[in-house]
């Protein structure tokens, strides 16, 4: 009889744990090692023993020891596990990941007790190395829900198969599957309860209020994404919900509060989440809601909404992905979370929270007092807020207003000024007489990513020097007088985002100080502010991107190696060829200038008060310096390959951040792009191809329309040599 076996196991376990001693037990990393070694949740060990999941993660943390009956039966359990899954490494040290930093072997992993994760208002730390690395299971993240409880699979219904039908194809092929993120990091959920996850799989979900689909996505739908980094944490799961979603769930079609963006907290749907102890991030509930438990024992409880009636996708990043069939966005947002990372926000967003996630702020490190694991800072990362030096920051932050009036002007020598460039000129009457018939744009891929490779950045406080020598190895801000350096008043200046000459002393970064030097000319700086504490904060983000966006351009045609003839060929009809892939390659885009941009987010709000400090600043990657950095390396890395054009008598007539207008004979890049004898592109100057640091064809007008937008409109010709305002469009 089932109630016998039962009582006669309890006397069992009863005379087991009168001969189990206190040393019986193995130590709490090794509780866990051997719960996840055999699959196992905290949730089925709890209802096995029946205690409850908090508990078992006291045991496995060792904040308490099971006792009489639990701890013979507990003990049982162990013993088993370890006859099947020995330990391969030393008890007592903390999990290991198989996903090591690059250039790195494998880390220890902190404990769930090591506070690296911590609330959700706190910046995302799930990351990685490379797109192409394979992830390993890492600390749990949720309860991976019993097979029993798990949602069934399902194809679409005939009625949204013809619409759907793209969207059973993956683009990528999928990373090693977790168990725990079995249907991907994502799903769209439509009106009648079918959530479309990526790979074309859809999942019945029963819930129809906010409360229920977030208990059942952390309990059932098993969504979300490993972590990239060994030491940062799991990407939260993501539902994105369609106008017919949140018709059912109870949400309005619009937001009311068109400036705040975010529901009044006295809305039912609000009212209901906090009833059921769920909360919200200081945004509130807006277009991108964040709904959550605080961590208990590391274990986050977490999920990311993007409510599409409400704007959460772009168009300037997005195009009209939010007007796509649901198993289809699913597909274009799935491509864009495994390539870069799970989308919390606007494309600004997800590029500054993949610079976090690649580099978390922490890691585990043992105290030597106790023994412990605890949390402390991860070598090479930003790891705490960082004042900027006074003419770094913007004139609203805090170290300007204390110096100067609030509407005063800062000239050169007060204000660090590394922008793109915006730059055209005047023709030449020899230009005017060459019978030029068009002017041509080029535009070079991913120009800032490009510049973020191998950059020296500052990852520490500035420290004020006078009368320093020059150092190309320090990152930091230099006051440096450039004004004597000559140069061809046909080319731009590469001090100055306007390109004209420096008219005496001004800030400048390391990068633009170094391109000085290299031009030949004597620096003598008066003043710095330089960052001891340096390194290439940005190589894995680079990594990540350029991945990302030659994995998406190969999906739509064009790859590395291409014929010039068939690389303008294939780039004219790419964004044709898969309107979904298109999308993701522009939000790539954005990801990457975004990204950058919010290095030195400025003050927002109309309740903003002049010289206070706004909440951006209390970020480790609030680094204007790093944007200066990163900003004068592109604009001097467009100068050098301008410079070598120029030595084959080549000269640009405008310039609009990474975009170039010469004129030409031809309708073509190739009509005017110099070659060397053998026919080949000329070293060191543009070349096309799809690579970052490779150019592509912008855009062509002819002659007369460009000499009027110079001569008579006074208008950059190159914000428009693409048929629109390339600002606008993202270029």
């Amino acid at each position: 009889m089932p109630n016998d076996q039962d009582e006669l196991f309890a006397s069992v376990d009863a005379l087991l744990e009168q001969a189990a001693t206190q040393d019986a037990l193995p130590e709490p990393a090794e509780r866990k090692r051997l719960r996840e070694a055999g699959g196992l949740s905290q949730d089925q060990v709890a209802k096995a023993l029946s205690v409850r999941r908090e508990t078992i993660t006291s045991w496995e943390l060792g904040r308490t020891e099971p006792r009489p009956p639990k701890r013979a039966a507990y003990i049982r359990l162990l013993e088993g596990l370890a006859e099947r899954f020995p330990d391969q490494g030393s008890q007592g040290s903390p999990p290991s990941s198989a996903t090591p930093e690059v250039g790195q072997g494998p880390a220890a992993t902190p404990p769930p007790s090591v506070p690296a994760a911590a609330s959700p208002s706190a910046p995302s730390a799930a990351s990685g190395p490379a797109p192409v690395s394979v992830p390993a299971p890492a600390r749990t993240a949720r309860t991976a829900p019993s097979s029993s409880s798990s949602p069934t699979p399902r194809r679409p219904p005939a009625k949204k198969a013809a619409a759907n039908k793209r969207a059973t194809a993956p683009t990528t092929p999928p990373p090693a599957a977790d168990p725990r993120f079995a249907h991907g990091p994502l799903a769209v959920l439509d009106g009648d309860g079918s959530a479309y996850c990526v790979d074309g799989l859809v999942l019945d979900c029963p819930a129809t209020t906010f409360p229920a689909l977030v208990e059942w996505t952390l309990s059932e739908a098993k969504l979300g994404a490993p972590r990239l980094h060994r030491h940062g944490k799991d990407a939260d799961p993501l539902v994105v919900i369609t106008a017919e979603a949140a018709e059912r769930l109870g949400l309005p079609r619009e937001l009311e509060d068109r400036r705040g963006l975010r529901l009044p907290e006295d809305h039912p749907v609000v009212r209901h989440l906090l009833r059921a102890k769920w909360r919200l991030t200081r945004r509130g509930f807006g277009p991108w809601p964040r709904i959550y438990r605080p961590a208990q024992g590391g274990e986050r409880q977490c999920v990311q909404f993007a409510i599409l009636p409400w704007g959460a996708l772009d168009a300037r990043s997005w195009g009209n992905s939010d007007q796509l069939p649901p198993a289809e966005l699913a597909r274009v947002l799935g491509s864009y979370a495994t390539r870069v990372i799970t989308p919390r926000g606007s494309t600004a967003v997800c590029g500054l929270e993949l610079m976090t996630a690649l580099r978390p702020p922490t890691r585990a490190v043992r105290d030597e007092a106790t023994g412990s694991w605890v949390s402390g800072p991860n070598p090479g990362a930003l790891t705490e807020p960082v004042d900027p030096a006074p003419p770094e920051a913007p004139g609203e932050h805090p170290v300007v207003a204390s110096r100067y009036p609030r509407h005063h002007e800062r000239t050169p020598d007060q204000a660090l000024d590394e922008e793109a460039y915006d730059w055209f000129r005047p023709l030449t009457d020899e230009e005017c007489a060459q019978g030029y018939s068009h002017g041509v744009g080029i535009d070079v891929n991913m120009a800032f990513a490009a510049a973020a490779n191998r950059l020296n950045v500052g990852t520490g406080p500035a420290t004020h020097v006078s009368s320093p020598v020059f150092d190309a190895k320090l990152p930091g801000s230099w006051l440096v007088d450039l004004s004597h350096l000559d140069l061809d008043p046909r080319l731009p200046s590469p001090f100055t985002p306007k390109g004209t000459r420096p008219t005496g002393p001004a800030w400048y970064a390391t990068s633009t100080v170094a391109y000085a030097v290299e031009l030949g000319a004597p620096v003598q700086p008066i003043e710095a502010y330089v960052r001891y504490e340096h390194g290439a904060y940005l190589d894995a983000w680079y990594t990540r991107l350029r991945d990302a966006y030659m994995a998406t351009m190969a999906d739509l045609g064009v790859t590395a190696g291409m014929p010039d003839d068939e690389f303008l060929v294939a780039m004219a009809r790419h964004k044709d060829l898969d309107p979904g892939q298109a999308a993701v390659l522009s939000a790539i885009k954005s990801s990457v200038k975004g990204g950058i941009g919010k290095l030195r987010e400025r003050a927002q709000g109309i309740g903003y008060t002049y010289g206070e400090r706004w909440p951006a600043l209390e970020r480790p990657t609030w680094s204007p310096h790093i944007r200066a950095e990163l900003i004068g390396k592109a604009r001097t890395n467009m100068h050098r390959k301008m410079r070598k054009l120029a030595s084959a008598g080549v000269f640009p007539v405008a310039v609009l951040s990474d975009c170039a207008v010469y004129l030409s004979h031809g309708a073509g890049p190739l009509d005017f792009l110099p070659r060397t004898d053998e026919g080949k592109p000329l070293p060191g100057g543009f070349r096309l191809g799809v690579s970052p640091g490779m150019v592509k064809h912008e855009g062509t007008q002819d002659f007369l329309w460009v000499a009027s937008m110079i001569e008579d409109e006074r208008i950059n010709p190159a914000r428009h040599i693409k048929g629109s305002d390339a600002a606008v469009g993202g270029e």
